[in-house]
């Protein structure tokens, strides 16, 4: 994974716009979903070229972040999320869809050399690349416009981590030493991120994959190092991961979730790793 700057940058959250070529503990419900739109033309040629995703029902609930004020819970309110994290094979279609994301057509500005770099060329896996294995080598920017040419969007922190808390029988599990050091040893391990989909483990909500095989880029990843009552205002605090960076933490002992946020405090848009998958969600 790289080493970690102990201190970081919170650089302005940037939206872009793409255009597309072509009663509380109830089990969560599994919708096999077609990513059609009648409003977009883009989409309509998606689905002609790829799998019919399936996406689960995440039930309306609520969740103390790591960071935010003490015991303050944030409400995270009913979605669709990918079971899975999106594949080589559906990435594929979607750049011989839309040519502009293509690795050697993208512009820096939205994705950097490594864009893509484990593929053959353009249109093409290497040797070594499963198709059903996640996609990786991907800038924020590519992912988002993938995200809304299929009718959905990426993930908020607060929808991540909500889903992520889960094992396979509890809704939250984070205090459960057990699934922290899971996590952690997953953390480790080298080249998981070439491993087919859906070998990992399913979650209490029936999603896959949500640890121990990528990391996973979110709507609001550089958003996390917000300060204030919650982390929606207006106020940085760059110094978040330096010396003092645990004392507004709720839980000292949740490593595995102090390595997520200073990944995600590290990244800029336009990055592009080989660890770094995403998903795509879709509220209702």
């Amino acid at each position: 994974m790289g080493i970690m700057k102990p201190c970081i940058l919170i650089l302005p959250f940037v939206f872009l716009s793409v255009s597309c070529l072509h009663k509380d503990e109830q089990k969560p419900v599994v919708t096999k979903q077609v990513n059609k739109d009648d409003n977009s033309a883009g989409l309509l040629s998606l689905n002609q070229m790829t799998d019919t995703v399936t996406m689960i029902t995440i039930q309306q609930g609520s969740y103390t972040p790591l960071y935010g004020k003490l015991k303050t819970k944030v409400k995270v309110n009913e979605f669709l999320i990918d079971v899975h994290p999106v594949t080589n094979r559906q990435y594929l279609a979607f750049v011989k869809a839309n040519p502009q994301w293509r690795r050697s057509q993208v512009k820096a500005i939205y994705a950097d050399k490594n864009y893509l770099s484990n593929w053959l060329n353009d249109t093409t896996l290497a040797a070594d690349q499963l198709s059903d294995a996640p996609v990786t080598n991907v800038s924020w920017f590519a992912v988002n416009a993938y995200c809304e040419c299929m009718g959905k969007e990426l993930p908020t922190v607060d929808q991540w981590e909500y889903v992520a808390m889960a094992n396979e029988n509890k809704k939250d599990a984070r205090r459960e030493k057990s699934f922290n050091q899971y996590i952690l040893g997953w953390y480790e391990k080298l080249e998981t991120y070439n491993k087919p989909v859906q070998q990992t483990f399913k979650n209490y909500w029936g999603v896959w994959d949500m640890h121990g095989l990528v990391w996973e880029w979110t709507k609001d990843f550089n958003e996390v190092m917000i300060s204030g009552e919650s982390r929606r205002d207006v106020s940085n605090d760059e110094n978040k991961f330096c010396g003092s960076g645990s004392i507004g933490a709720n839980n000292l002992m949740d490593y595995a979730a102090f390595m997520r946020y200073a990944f995600r405090g590290s990244l800029k848009a336009n990055y592009s790793m080989q660890n770094q998958g995403f998903r795509c969600v879709k509220n209702k």
